[in-house]
């Protein structure tokens, strides 16, 4: 019951002198206010960068074949054939992967009428691809299918570098392109990118069906698990059915079970160049590399303490800057929120000073009367408790229309931070207790015959 009194106490003090109370609240209500307008803006800030460099990789990882040997010497990574489309199916289940395509490359030259040009990029992939590299949206057009894929459609997506080399800039859609003498349908125009961080232009690239660029352009069905040997139209030879198409004589001997078993032949399977992959935040690169890496030696049933025969790499540069660019921001709104809410602390502390010098005789009055050391001290704690707390929730309000407004106004992105509000609540209750400690503490400690006495 004396809690309860001393609460009504403290009120009633400070319902004598409203102006005084809303002006000291200010300095709280102030402070708390633009802290919640700058967390929810450096939020919206932090997000707005992070989908900017996620569009330049950040978060992708790539996945490519292993090295392979021939003579002793190690060709490097990506000389083998370990990829196939079934492991970028089968990457795709992983826990921290949020998308992921097979991808296959060319170089190869692209007409249109007496105009040609070489992309920087030929890419085969799957609709896939631009969602994983944030190009969902295009200028013109529609993306290609999954059906078109499977059917080996002829058709393809280009950058703004061949639009502009190719067509002068007006709209190629529907409009047909010659790669490597086989005819494609552009339906779609990607949207600009730029230069990425290494200054190599994003646009000068042409995008189609992995299945069509792989089948029709390159000439190959599949890859060969050997290193070693041409796959490809010149090394093909003519078959007996073409030399004789009703004939069904063969002009060499078939192999016999010993000859086979001596002399087998390589495996043939669909390869391709790389699976690139999208994580689901940054902070799943990691484990996404692990789940990864099991599922890939599961497939290839790579024993233990065997090296793996393909490699994951993924954008660490880009991804540190990002993290660095995200932990100044945070350090600079806390800085900025630490000074404004103790600015806020100084002023309860000097309005508290100031209440007790004028009640001085108020609490000599009280301490004569029966009024303990402590009910002093908890009624100043109270009162000064009961400013931040009203200013803190006053300032949130304050906040989230400012950060509205930014909004709605300046056309900023701002995201909300339900984190923020509760801190901002748990720092005024913090500074009113530290700010207004020493104040009651100084009341507390008034002689009751001083106080009486006092002028």
């Amino acid at each position: 019951m004396r809690i309860v009194r001393t609460i009504r106490t403290a009120f009633r003090s400070l319902s004598r002198n409203p102006l005084r109370a809303a002006l000291t609240m200010l300095g709280i209500f102030i402070g708390v206010g633009s802290v919640i307008t700058m967390m929810e803006i450096g939020n919206g800030s932090s997000t707005a960068i992070q989908r900017s460099i996620a569009s330049m990789g950040a978060n992708n990882l790539l996945i490519l074949p292993g090295a392979a040997s021939s003579g002793g010497v190690n060709l490097g990574v990506s000389s083998a054939m370990t990829l196939t489309p079934d492991d970028a199916a089968a990457v795709l289940k992983s826990p921290s992967v949020r998308a992921g395509a097979p991808t296959v490359y060319a170089r190869a030259q692209v007409q249109y009428g007496n105009k040609n040009w070489i992309p920087r990029n030929v890419v085969g992939t799957t609709p896939a691809y631009l969602d994983v590299r944030d190009w969902s949206n295009l200028d013109e057009g529609a993306a290609f299918t999954d059906r078109d894929v499977r059917n080996t459609s002829k058709v393809c997506l280009i950058g703004k570098t061949l639009v502009r080399e190719l067509f002068n800039g007006q709209s190629p859609i529907g409009k047909e392109v010659r790669v490597q003498n086989v005819s494609f349908t552009v339906i779609g125009v990607l949207s600009g990118k730029g230069a990425n961080m290494t200054g190599v232009d994003q646009d000068d690239i042409l995008l189609t069906p992995w299945t069509t660029l792989k089948r029709r352009v390159t000439g190959t069905n599949g890859g060969s698990s050997a290193a070693s040997g041409d796959s490809g139209p010149s090394s093909a030879v003519n078959k007996i059915n073409q030399v004789y198409p009703n004939s069904s004589l063969s002009i060499y001997p078939a192999h016999s079970a010993i000859q086979s078993a001596d002399t087998p032949q390589a495996v043939k399977f669909t390869n391709i160049d790389m699976i690139i992959v999208a994580a689901k935040s940054a902070q799943d690169i990691k484990p996404a590399i692990a789940q990864i890496t099991g599922v890939l030696r599961e497939r290839h049933r790579i024993r233990e303490g065997v090296a793996d025969d393909f490699k994951v790499r993924d954008m660490t540069e880009v991804t540190n800057t990002m993290t660095k660019m995200t932990d100044t921001m945070t350090a600079l709104l806390l800085c900025v929120a630490s000074i404004s809410l103790v600015v806020g602390g100084v002023g309860i502390m000097n309005i508290m000073l100031v209440s007790v010098t004028e009640r001085t005789r108020e609490i000599g009055l009280r301490m004569a009367v029966g009024a303990q050391p402590n009910d002093i001290l908890r009624q100043f704690l109270i009162e000064a408790l009961v400013l931040c707390l009203t200013g803190g929730a006053m300032g949130i309000a304050a906040g989230l229309a400012g950060s509205w407004a930014v909004q709605q106004f300046k056309g900023w992105l701002t995201e909300a931070s339900p984190m923020a509000i509760i801190l901002a609540v748990t720092v005024s209750g913090v500074v009113g207790v530290i700010f207004g400690f020493y104040p009651a503490w100084k009341a507390s400690r008034l002689d009751p015959i001083e106080a009486l006495r006092y002028e």
